[in-house]
């Protein structure tokens, strides 16, 4: 099992750790990360998600729950507008 690093577990710091599934919480690491993550806790998330996943998580994360400045990086790193959210409230 892959073990979270430090810098992503500092993104996390309201969940319990011990429960945390990369691949079942994926969207809740996705949307911490890129809210909240250092640039090495960045390269992890691109070196194990695939970018389609990133991309994916990024559409599904309610535009409340994003700060603003990350949601403005992200939607230019991934091409994207605020219209094409499924869900754009929180």
């Amino acid at each position: 099992m892959i073990q979270l690093p430090q810098s992503v577990k500092a993104t996390l710091w309201s969940y319990d750790l011990a429960q945390i599934d990369l691949q079942k919480h994926k969207k809740l690491i996705i949307s911490q990360v890129l809210n909240f993550g250092s640039l090495e806790a960045i390269s992890w998330l691109f070196s194990n998600y695939s970018s389609a996943d990133i991309k994916e998580a990024t559409l599904n994360t309610p535009l409340g729950a994003w700060d603003k400045k990350s949601l403005n990086l992200w939607l230019l790193y991934f091409n994207l507008d605020k219209t094409q959210f499924k869900n754009r409230s929180i």
